[in-house]
């Protein structure tokens, strides 16, 4: 079987700086987990998680290296990691960071956005796992500040949120847009009409850029990708849940310093 091929983006392409936003390629897993599933919440066979996720871990760092991934629950809480945790002891979080060489942050993701940051003239890096939810709590804001404080520069931070569910399959209810609008009147121009009656469309990868570039992110990109849109890619956990089938893996999006 192939090795995973992440997608990378140049932004994020420094010295001393690995990254990747990979597909549902290269892995182990079989039926709905096919094949790159890195999620130990899914439901899929622990054994081929595991292996997943230390080919992944490989395929950034070139070697297994210590792979971190938080207890994501679309809080918008950061965490530093200075040192590598256990899957089953991940404390609760949907930011990471660090400047420790060789430690792989990790972000899951089934439609939310990840999001990947790094200072690499700083030597610190950051991961975030930002829904509607988080997004909308501060999950990106709260990551920048844990980067800030290992000494970071937000005029030399570049960030690119991942691949997401996309405008054209993100339909939201009015109460939605009623309550990010209500926040900021100019993110209106983030939601399009839907074929539905008082719906809408809405796009989330342009509105996590949107905060990253309003906290002062000096560069910012998209890689692009619709997770509910291209099933032969990305897992979507909205694509599952509209096909009526419970079970879906998750995705996983890598940055580490090299050691």
């Amino acid at each position: 079987m192939p090795s995973p091929q992440p997608i990378t983006v140049d932004i994020l392409a420094a010295p001393g700086v690995q990254h990747g936003f990979f597909t549902r390629a290269g892995g182990v897993s079989i039926g709905a987990f096919t094949s790159l599933n890195c999620g130990f919440g899914s439901g899929d066979d622990p054994d081929h998680v595991a292996e997943n996720r230390r080919r992944a871990a490989g395929e950034i760092l070139g070697m297994p290296g210590q792979l971190v991934t938080a207890y994501q629950k679309h809080t918008a809480e950061a965490l530093v990691v200075r040192e590598a945790w256990s899957p089953e002891n991940a404390p609760v979080g949907d930011g990471l960071v660090t400047d420790r060489p060789g430690l792989a942050l990790g972000i899951l993701t089934a439609d939310c956005a990840p999001v990947l940051l790094a200072d690499s003239n700083a030597g610190v890096i950051g991961a975030a796992h930002a829904g509607w939810r988080g997004a909308f709590d501060g999950v990106v804001e709260a990551t920048l500040a844990r980067m800030l404080e290992l000494g970071a520069r937000l005029d030399r931070v570049a960030a690119v949120v991942g691949p997401c569910i996309g405008k054209d399959s993100y339909e939201v209810g009015p109460e939605f847009k009623a309550r990010f609008v209500a926040t900021d009147a100019a993110d209106a121009d983030l939601f399009t009409p839907s074929p539905r009656e008082g719906h809408a469309m809405f796009d989330l990868a342009s509105y996590v850029a949107r905060r990253l570039t309003k906290a002062g992110v000096a560069r910012v990109a998209q890689s692009g990708g619709d997770t509910c849109a291209d099933d032969a890619l990305f897992f979507s956990y909205r694509r599952m849940t509209l096909a009526g089938e419970r079970a879906y893996g998750r995705g996983l999006s890598v940055i580490a310093l090299g050691i």
